[in-house]
């Protein structure tokens, strides 16, 4: 397998390509499906996920994401080319045992009806002939890990719980065998979008935790930035047309189209650019009656500016654990993006 720098950006001249990743955990070479009629569901797509990594697919409706998802578990078989899961090719191995072998977790969810959350999710391990007091404790640490405390939500039924729950759920049986891969298919797009967002910051502490390689199909582009460690943006006709970084992909879309669909006013650039300590100023000066909440220095613009907005000040002080590093004003956000856009 090669292993070149993870997380190599695409050539200009080729928009397409995904740059080989170290340690590639999903490996697509030359991967195509092209149905009875003709249809080209998805373009002899060449991808590489790494090890670890969270990678979005993201595009129009039609364009072959969901599909490109599904040919990896081998729900759907591709037409053409190889899938090589951790170093292994698996195009021709037992589909059943292969998606044994991955967690899967879809917008609707899938729970049984009929079950309990706690059998819901010792499903898969009880397959796997785990004991069913191994297996329920099992499902109780991944309650717990998702935030549903298992005394409060383990006897209950999938209708006695909200939307946001029931995904909470879906992802801990998607975890219940400890897979080291994990696809998603618009997971969060069920709810409404304050619990999405909190659903997103859940799952992305989650997977930080467990380290698991995860491939989440969305048609929100807001989604894939603030999620992804790289995005992969599909095009009409199943088309790979640029796979970058959020910040890479913002601030140099390969094309016109990607240039549309990403959107070009620079605002998302708040998402993915991080705080920097030159870019505050010192504390001299300032009354408390100026100075809003501080935050950490590992923070976004978009995260400063929210606080700033939130608590109605002129700034917000900023600190590296205990320490207190500075004010940052309205003027470092816009300092801090404008030199943002120029390093990408």
């Amino acid at each position: 397998m090669d292993a070149t720098a993870i997380g190599a950006e695409p050539a200009p001249s080729e928009p397409g390509a995904a740059g080989a990743a170290v340690d590639a955990m999903i490996r697509l070479e030359g991967v195509g499906k092209t149905y009875p009629d003709g249809t080209v569901a998805v373009h002899e797509l060449d991808l590489e996920v790494g090890r670890g990594e969270m990678v979005c697919l993201v595009g129009p409706s039609g364009c072959g994401k969901s599909t490109t998802l599904k040919m990896i578990n081998r729900l759907i078989e591709p037409t053409t080319g190889r899938i090589w899961l951790d170093g292994q090719d698996v195009t021709g191995v037992d589909p059943v045992a292969l998606r044994r072998g991955i967690g899967y977790v879809i917008q609707q969810v899938g729970l049984f009806p009929h079950q309990r959350v706690e059998q819901n999710v010792m499903t898969v391990p009880l397959l796997y002939g785990e004991s069913r007091a191994t297996a329920r404790e099992r499902a109780h640490e991944l309650l717990s890990t998702v935030g549903l405390d298992p005394r409060h939500f383990a006897r209950r039924y999938p209708h006695e719980l909200s939307g946001g729950q029931r995904q909470r759920v879906g992802v801990a049986r998607a975890l219940a065998a400890n897979p080291p891969v994990l696809l998603m298919d618009e997971p969060f797009g069920a709810v409404d979008p304050v619990v999405r967002h909190r659903l997103q910051d859940e799952f992305r502490r989650v997977q930080a935790e467990l380290g698991k390689t995860v491939v989440l199909v969305t048609h929100d582009i807001d989604e894939a930035i603030r999620m992804g460690d790289r995005v992969a943006v599909f095009a009409a006709g199943g088309r790979l047309a640029q796979y970058a970084t959020p910040a890479r992909l913002l601030a140099h879309p390969a094309d016109d189209q990607v240039a549309d669909f990403v959107g070009s006013d620079g605002l998302r650039m708040l998402t993915v650019t991080r705080l920097r300590e030159e870019d505050l100023e010192p504390l001299d000066g300032v009354t408390t009656g100026e100075l809003g909440a501080a935050i950490d220095i590992d923070s976004s613009l978009e995260e400063a500016l929210a606080a700033m907005l939130g608590d109605d000040k002129p700034m917000v002080g900023v600190r590296r654990g205990p320490v207190f590093l500075g004010v940052l004003t309205p003027a470092g956000v816009h300092r801090a993006l404008r030199a943002s856009l120029r390093s990408r």
